[in-house]
């Protein structure tokens, strides 16, 4: 009888902090992730005196990342998978180089252009994965050989000069939305517009995910925590809506850009080809043996990974007004360190399209930021690789041997079982150990489960499990 109070408490306080957990989806990193991007932007504002936060820089951080966040979404896919890909700076710049020549020496009009850029990508892409998933070479070797393949297609095509392109064109990545209203109105009115749609638009997600859930008897998590995070996530909207509105409105490659996250975040959480790459990147045996097509899954991440690649090629093509011989330059190193620092792990299995955002633009605010303070560029560079090193090192030491992530051992220090000593409940301190690991089964598999799956773990769901983990 007296260690029913203290069970009971401890069996109290557990559910607070299930419910804490459950209203940040158990997806601790990416969160800690936006929380490092909002100190690099407070810190920078401090630093540049208000200068960071101005309108023109906001709208120079989107531009000029464009081509990087582009990419990100389609190395994220190839990573989850358990893959990576080296040519994607390469094809970048083939693809450029080739819709450039087309325009010039053909005279294809722009949008033909386009689409011919377009279809030349998926045919690098189908050449690329035919090797990997149907001939079962590694996709290190294959995109390497690419890298090499098309960078020299590249120079070949250039011969060492620059190809202008047409003015209509460049609008792709230079252009912005159309005004109403007139040059006299204070903020671009599309751009309002747009921003007003998408924080209801996030507001309407995030109440159907949790009428989905209730539908199907899944556990929703705390009200406070949907309105909360619609909450936090609509000012930022917001913020950043009304700053560029104040300039000259949404870029047409922030449209194109959000057209992808919309489309790529559907099909990696809402479709069976989605799941598959989790599964294929969690477990490619297992995956097998369920039935799950391997190579083609193998198959279409590397096509479709190809494919964004030469969107980002136009893109950064139209950016320069040009396509140069040095285009594509380290573009498949920024792309995966975006992808990693986004909470993407290295084995594969883990990872997200929003989170891939996260991390390219903690790249960008970092070049930004740092060149706004006139710090050399070589210590740039110096600084980003340190921080891709700590995102990915810290979380993957402190896993190792069966211990928690950072944030986990954040979560656990104020968890009810560091407040119970063996004096107060014997049975639970005997009973900890094997629940601690249930707990970080549980969380690790939760991670990479995909938001809509399936119901997550918890140590609640797996009592057996946690006497035969003894």
């Amino acid at each position: 009888m007296t260690t029913d109070a203290p069970v009971s408490q401890t069996a109290k306080t557990e559910s607070t902090a299930s419910q804490i957990s459950k209203a940040l989806g158990g997806n601790f990193r990416q969160y800690g992730m936006m929380i490092a991007l909002a100190a690099l932007i407070v810190l920078f504002e401090i630093l540049t005196k208000g200068l960071f936060l101005q309108p023109r820089n906001v709208t120079s951080l989107l531009v000029q990342n464009g081509y990087v966040l582009i990419l990100a979404i389609g190395m994220v896919m190839v990573i989850i998978a358990g893959h990576i890909d080296l040519s994607v700076g390469s094809v970048c710049a083939f693809v450029g180089a080739t819709v450039a020549l087309s325009m010039k020496m053909w005279h294809f009009p722009w949008p033909l252009a386009i689409l011919f850029g377009l279809a030349l990508g998926i045919l690098v892409g189908m050449w690329q994965g035919f090797w990997v998933a149907y001939v079962g070479i590694p996709a290190f070797i294959v995109t390497l050989a690419g890298m090499l393949l098309f960078r020299g297609l590249d120079l070949m095509i250039l011969n060492a000069e620059s190809i202008v392109v047409p003015e209509a064109f460049q609008k792709i990545a230079n252009g912005y939305l159309p005004e109403l209203g007139g040059k006299d109105m204070p903020y671009h009115l599309i751009t309002v517009i747009l921003t007003l749609i998408a924080i209801l638009a996030f507001a309407w997600f995030e109440m159907r995910k949790r009428a989905d859930l209730k539908k199907y008897g899944m556990p929703q998590g705390p009200l406070w925590g949907s309105i909360a995070k619609i909450v936090v996530v609509g000012a930022v909207i917001a913020l950043f809506g009304m700053l560029l509105a104040s300039y000259k409105g949404i870029p047409v490659v922030g449209l194109i850009l959000f057209g992808l996250v919309l489309i790529y975040t559907f099909i990696t959480q809402r479709t069976v080809l989605g799941r598959h790459i989790y599964a294929v990147g969690g477990n490619r045996n297992a995956a097998r043996l369920s039935g799950v097509d391997t190579r083609r899954v193998d198959f279409f991440v590397m096509v479709n990974m190809a494919l964004l690649a030469g969107v980002a090629g136009m893109v950064f093509t139209a950016y320069l007004n040009a396509a140069n011989p040095k285009d594509g330059v380290g573009f498949e190193l920024d792309a995966i360190a975006a992808v990693f620092i986004g909470g993407a792990a290295v084995a594969g299995g883990v990872g997200k399209v929003s989170g891939s955002m996260i991390g390219g633009f903690v790249m960008g605010v970092l070049n930004l930021g740092l060149a706004n303070l006139s710090v050399d560029s070589n210590w740039i560079q110096i600084i980003k690789g340190l921080v891709l090193l700590a995102a990915v090192a810290f979380d993957v030491l402190s896993k190792m041997r069966g211990k928690p992530s950072f944030i986990g051992m954040i979560m656990n220090a104020f968890s009810p079982k560091a407040s119970v000593t063996a004096e107060q409940s014997p049975v639970r301190a005997a009973e900890a150990p094997a629940s601690s690991e249930v707990q970080h089964v549980a969380t690790s598999v939760n991670d990479s489960v995909p938001e809509g799956v399936g119901a997550k773990l918890s140590v609640d769901d797996a009592p057996v499990r946690g006497s035969e983990i003894e």
